[in-house]
């Protein structure tokens, strides 16, 4: 049974998801993190493809910190330039803007993504 703190992040998640679209161009940068890692993807929401991904579990790193995830912003970062994709729009997946999401955020512009 879901409690009322996953009831609370997916009531912000889809309210986000109703305001957040990717496209090919301008694709959606997308953070999930558990208790031992941290993900990222790129979606083309028009046509409902993941264009590239990083994890900090890709990169070989044991934990999910603050470190870890500035690493796969950069990672992601990479990827997405390799592609062709310099913009991206953010989804927080309903967490707060704080932390680890916040690291990977830092990560990607560091590594030239500009949103």
């Amino acid at each position: 049974m879901a409690t009322q703190k996953d009831l609370r992040r997916l009531r912000i998640k889809l309210s986000i998801r109703a305001k957040v679209s990717g496209t090919a161009e301008k694709p959606r940068l997308s953070v999930f993190r558990s208790n031992t890692a941290i993900y990222a993807q790129l979606i083309d929401d028009v046509k409902g493809q993941t264009l590239a991904a990083a994890s900090s579990k890709e990169l070989g790193l044991k934990s999910g910190n603050v470190e870890s995830a500035k690493q796969v912003g950069a990672k992601i970062a990479e990827k997405a330039l390799t592609a062709g994709i310099s913009t991206v729009v953010f989804d927080r997946n309903g967490y707060l803007y704080h932390g680890r999401v916040k690291a990977v955020a830092e990560g990607a512009r560091e590594g030239g993504l500009k949103f």
